[in-house]
């Protein structure tokens, strides 16, 4: 078979005879010729590729946190619990669950709501009551408010969210003085004691003091 080229060629030449050709016969046989090239020629060329354009794909990475942004700190929440895990509800609105940075650890969790309504928010516990487990820690956000569950480490009820020293708790260093625990016990007592501990622990240092007692501690009992 000829090549497009050549097809090309003789359609070029045959157009010329026609142009010059002058007898009806001739003409006639140049024009099918013509015809027979054409159809040839367009059966052999090679359909037009189809170009499919793919859209572009932009990708926008997830915003980093800023350290310059500012927060307001949000410490009033409510919080209840069952025997394995502990919700947190968060009274905020419009928060926008992929502007969240969440981050659990097994004493602590700090969360920041940024964006919201064009103010950025945090709530944080720095150090809680017992350990959770962070991979299993998540939140949910709701129109008005959001859910945070923490996942218990084990199981059991917490006193409070927030871990607190226990300040009656005597300090039995035994590198320090025995009587410096004694001491600072009876001083945590009188602070966190009613009006009659107050007037029984004051009574015993006073004694302490007159020599009544060589130990204020044994006024007390």
């Amino acid at each position: 078979m000829a090549s497009s080229e050549d097809l090309a060629l003789d359609l070029e030449e045959l157009k010329h005879l026609h142009s010059i050709a002058k007898r009806p016969r001739v003409l006639s046989l140049i024009s099918s010729e013509i015809a027979k090239l054409e159809k040839i020629s367009n059966e052999a060329a090679p359909a037009p590729s189809l170009q499919t354009t793919t859209p572009a794909v932009s990708v926008v990475p997830k915003a980093a946190s800023n350290p310059l942004l500012n927060y307001v700190t949000l410490s009033s929440f409510s919080w209840d619990q069952d025997n394995d895990k502990l919700k947190i509800y968060i009274s905020l609105e419009g928060v926008d669950q992929e502007k969240i940075e969440a981050d659990f650890k097994r004493t602590a969790f700090d969360i920041k709501f940024n964006d919201v309504q064009g103010k950025n928010y945090r709530c944080a516990v720095p150090k809680l009551n017992k350990e959770i487990e962070p991979e299993k820690c998540k939140l949910i956000v709701k129109p008005k408010r959001v859910v945070v569950t923490l996942a218990k480490a084990s199981k059991g009820n917490w006193l409070d969210l927030h871990f607190k020293e226990d300040k009656l708790k005597p300090n039995l260093d035994k590198e320090k003085d025995p009587m410096a625990g004694i001491m600072g016990l009876m001083k945590n007592m009188y602070e966190e004691g009613d009006e009659e501990m107050k007037r029984t622990i004051a009574k015993a240092w006073t004694d302490a003091r007159s020599g009544k007692a060589a130990d204020p501690s044994q006024s007390y009992r």
